[in-house]
């Protein structure tokens, strides 16, 4: 292990994929492109709600806010990833990891509660959709985006402020970023107790929103099951099928990453699980709300066609 706080202060060595050195040319080229369409395709989803009237409704709004961090998620790890790879620098500074785990965990955060908020309006759309403007009027909108951000944030600084306050052995992070399991992994006391606090905070940001997820969700397949037109059960279907896609990518790698025992976790399978939900979802969120949103092609084609004139 080495001994405690040894060269803490001279940063961290991040292992990255140089165990498998065969891997990362073709890593970095996959990684560089997926990094590409991520900011092109959430500056996108952006830029076509600014600008399309059509998409000025909470739904859109949310998302503007989903893709957002998404871009900020994406950067806070992927340009040093690449790096990594490229085999120029494989350190960290300490104020860098801190900075790295402190913003990656309040996006992470923050989206968690996000969807939550996502899966209330789809709610409010199906199940109370003559009172849907005046439950989703633009103060409550900005209010809930609002909470989302400052939830996530303060969830992040009581996480980071634990963990940060551990002592650490070594500065050898078997990762490509700081990520708060690994770093556990350095603890070179019992810290049990304030691995407990932290569990407990883990579990609280990704149990809960999930449990009222998956509640909203039912009420919303109960109105849709009592429907009697097929046509308004297929589109109501259409407006939540989306977002449950982007819930489940989502929570089914933040549950397998924060909800395991630090003794349980494997630190080779937890880089490539971190690729799916550092690169991957981000990348595929715009297009799963693309895809399928006649709304959104349609604010396409208006500004390509305007574009064209």
């Amino acid at each position: 292990m080495g001994s405690k706080n040894t060269s803490i202060e001279d940063g961290f060595i991040l292992v990255g994929f140089s165990d498998w050195p065969q891997l990362e040319l073709t890593l970095f080229a996959f990684i560089s492109i997926f990094y590409s369409l991520t900011l092109f395709g959430n500056t996108s989803i952006i830029a076509l709600s600014r600008l399309d009237p059509r998409l000025h409704t909470p739904m859109y709004f949310f998302l503007c806010h989903l893709s957002f961090l998404d871009l900020c998620y994406t950067t806070s790890t992927v340009p040093q990833l690449l790096i990594n790879l490229s085999r120029l620098d494989r350190t960290i500074s300490y104020g860098g990891c801190v900075a790295q785990l402190l913003i990656s965990l309040a996006l992470g955060s923050t989206e968690c509660v996000l969807l939550v908020v996502m899966a209330f309006d789809r709610y409010a759309a199906v199940c109370r959709p003559l009172h849907y403007t005046t439950i989703m009027h633009p103060h409550f909108c900005q209010a809930l985006a609002i909470a989302s951000w400052v939830g996530g944030l303060m969830n992040s600084l009581i996480q980071t402020g634990l963990m940060m306050a551990m002592p650490l052995c070594g500065n050898q992070l078997n990762h490509f970023f700081c990520e708060m399991p690994v770093l556990l992994k350095l603890a070179c006391e019992d810290t049990g107790g304030t691995e407990a606090k932290m569990f407990v905070a883990r579990a609280i940001i990704l149990v809960f929103p999930a449990t009222l997820i998956v509640g909203s969700y039912a009420n919303i397949a109960q109105a849709v099951l009592k429907l009697k037109s097929m046509a308004g059960g297929r589109k109501a279907l259409g407006t939540c099928g989306s977002h449950l896609l982007v819930v489940s990518l989502f929570y089914g790698s933040a549950i397998y990453t924060y909800l395991q025992p630090t003794s349980s976790y494997s630190e080779s399978e937890g880089k490539f699980v971190a690729l799916f939900y550092t690169i991957i979802t981000p990348m595929l969120n715009p297009l799963i709300y693309t895809l399928r949103n006649k709304d959104v092609k349609g604010a396409l084609l208006k500004v390509l066609w305007r574009n064209r004139d």
